[in-house]
């Protein structure tokens, strides 16, 4: 009996799904979605989708039953991620409300995050002859990740620099490593921050997976205030804070365990 009404329940599901499919297909995948309303409209069709999407995982005979093909329910979640950057709240949740109209199901979008060992893939796969349309698949795979937008750049930088002969797994690791280190000690040339306190404080950040801007840590790396200009403190010590940020946000997930930046 209790296999029976999973059954009938998957089937609801996903008799439900499809039609909001076919509603959802009115905001074409590649096209923008203009105006406010339509877009309130949109999150609440895709939140549908997510949710109705992961009952539907929990069972075998309805998994992988999304009725969307891959490329384009990444065309839907690149759109859904547009939204919620553009509305993103300041406090996060397994449901992020902008309004009372309005709720991102995130921790249902991470349950689907594609991961950069897929993308690997796809660059071992751009590497067997080149092909420009592997890159397309590449960048709507990276657009379609919370997680991956923000290593777009890198991850191009990477593929531009492959070769038929590269150990992509190895050189990958390599490629990261320099990155981020480079990418750190121009902020400190350029934002004149204490080189070993800025490399401690930005480890930290990665074992402890959060980048800390309250309190005095974020003070103890900037450099003396005589040392400003005349600039602003607060100016200052925001734009840090907002570059620090970027940089965190880029290689977080790209962070191996004790492979820390200060030791």
């Amino acid at each position: 009996m209790v296999i029976k009404h999973q059954y009938n329940i998957g089937k609801i599901t996903l008799k439900k799904l499809s039609k909001k499919v076919l509603t959802i297909q009115l905001f074409p995948s590649g096209e923008q979605i203009i105006g406010e309303e339509a877009q309130k409209e949109f999150i609440k069709l895709f939140g549908k989708i997510l949710r109705a999407r992961n009952i539907l995982s929990t069972f075998d005979d309805f998994d992988g039953q999304g009725i969307l093909d891959d490329r384009t329910m990444q065309d839907y979640q690149s759109k859904y991620i547009d939204l919620y950057d553009k509305f993103r709240p300041k406090d996060k949740g397994d449901k992020e409300v902008i309004n009372d109209d309005v709720v991102f199901e995130i921790e249902l979008m991470k349950q689907v995050e594609i991961n950069i060992d897929y993308i690997l893939q796809l660059v071992k796969q751009y590497q067997n002859n080149f092909d420009k349309e592997v890159v397309i698949s590449i960048d709507k795979a990276i657009n379609s990740s919370i997680n991956l937008r923000s290593k777009l750049q890198l991850i191009h930088a990477f593929i531009e620099n492959i070769t038929p002969d590269t150990d992509v797994d190895k050189e990958w690791k390599k490629f990261v490593d320099i990155q981020r280190r480079e990418n750190l000690d121009a902020i400190i040339d350029e934002e004149k921050l204490k080189h070993d306190e800025t490399y401690h404080f930005v480890s930290n950040a990665f074992r402890n997976g959060i980048l800390k801007t309250t309190g005095t840590d974020i003070d103890v790396i900037l450099p003396p205030v005589s040392r400003f200009g005349g600039g602003n403190r607060d100016e200052k010590k925001n734009r840090v804070i907002d570059r620090l940020q970027v940089y965190f946000e880029m290689f977080i997930e790209l962070f191996w365990g004790d492979d820390t930046l200060d030791k």
